[in-house]
């Protein structure tokens, strides 16, 4: 499976961003995909995933700013980022799995990373 994410880029603060990651190859194994971010100095953390069935998950600090959704007939995960604010600022990554667990130790598959940047 090759994930490969666009999207990134440099925004002001309340500012949004949609970011794209596109799959291809077996993804007939993957039953969550998500976005996991890390910014310098921190630990990776995953910031929303999406299973199969469409449930959402979210980390607390982007609850009813971002949305995650997958469009499957196109093979492509999306992360709409609202109200954006600088510590959001990290480089995003696009993760997939066959495992229901969250966990960075479960993600099969991982694209390259689109960066964003979030100006005050």
């Amino acid at each position: 499976v090759q994930l490969v994410e666009s999207g990134g880029g440099l925004v002001q603060a309340g500012g949004s961003l949609r970011l794209s990651c596109a799959a291809s190859g077996s993804i007939f194994s993957i039953n969550v995909m998500g976005w996991y971010r890390q910014a310098p100095g921190k630990e990776r953390e995953l910031v929303a995933a999406i299973s199969s069935g469409g449930t959402p998950y979210y980390v607390d600090s982007v609850k009813g700013r971002f949305t995650i959704s997958r469009d499957n007939a196109k093979n492509t995960l999306y992360l709409q980022m609202n109200s954006l604010k600088p510590e959001d600022t990290a480089m995003y990554y696009c993760a997939a799995q066959s495992s229901y667990e969250l966990s960075d130790q479960d993600v099969d598959y991982w694209g390259q990373g689109t960066q964003v940047t979030v100006s005050s």
